[in-house]
């Protein structure tokens, strides 16, 4: 008769903190991190394009994965950014198919690694992208940025704003101040690295207040 294992064992041994080690390899989920910002880009900042390589270049160098809406201007910069720094870029699309994701939405493919075609068009896209990330990047912007950034507020997510970036990005934090809904999960910089840092912290403080801190699986 076959000797039934544990399930302990056939997942690995525990280390010190708790972690399931498997054949001497421990398994970490990585954080998402969603770039949102301006498709149409004519009223952002002459170096916004240049801040959005940036973000993505620094979100691939800490090892973190770009999510996008699949789209063009500053989300379509940061997948450059990512990819050519050799990170992982996930998009998901408004279209129901690859064919209308080009020939309807006329959107593009390169710089991703995977494209997830929602079907939703773009306010179902827009909930899907800002649901699926650990964080948001807001850059530039019109109002479909600040649809995504409302959801992301109303979610209690970690927003980082890269400001002087032009478009709502530049708007956010007075909207805030005429709310009166506070902003202690949203951050504010117009240096890319220094807001991922100020992100990712947020990003801890809010999972060992959860009880989820360690990105274990």
């Amino acid at each position: 008769m076959p000797i039934k294992k544990s399930k302990e064992k056939e997942q690995g041994k525990k280390d010190g903190l708790g972690r399931f080690e498997n054949h001497n390899h421990t398994y970490h989920l990585k954080y998402k991190i969603c770039v949102s910002g301006a498709a149409e880009t004519g009223h952002c900042s002459k170096d916004s394009f240049e801040k959005a390589e940036a973000i993505g270049r620094e979100i691939a160098k800490r090892d973190l994965i770009l999510v996008t809406g699949a789209t063009t201007g500053m989300p379509y910069w940061a997948a450059k950014g990512a990819k050519e720094a050799g990170g992982i870029v996930i998009g998901l699309s408004p279209a129901v198919s690859k064919l209308a994701h080009v020939k309807t939405y006329h959107l593009p493919l390169d710089y991703h690694d995977l494209i997830v075609y929602t079907g939703f068009d773009y306010s179902g896209r827009n909930l899907l992208l800002t649901r699926s990330a650990d964080a948001i990047i807001t850059i530039c912007g019109r109002m479909g940025t600040l649809n995504e950034f409302t959801i992301g507020f109303e979610d209690h997510k970690p927003i980082g704003v890269l400001e002087g970036t032009g478009g709502t990005a530049d708007m956010l934090r007075e909207i805030l101040e005429k709310a009166h809904r506070g902003s202690s999960n949203v951050v504010f910089s117009n240096d890319p690295s220094k807001l991922l840092d100020q992100v990712m912290k947020l990003v801890e403080i809010e999972e060992k207040r959860d009880g989820i801190h360690g990105k274990i699986l």
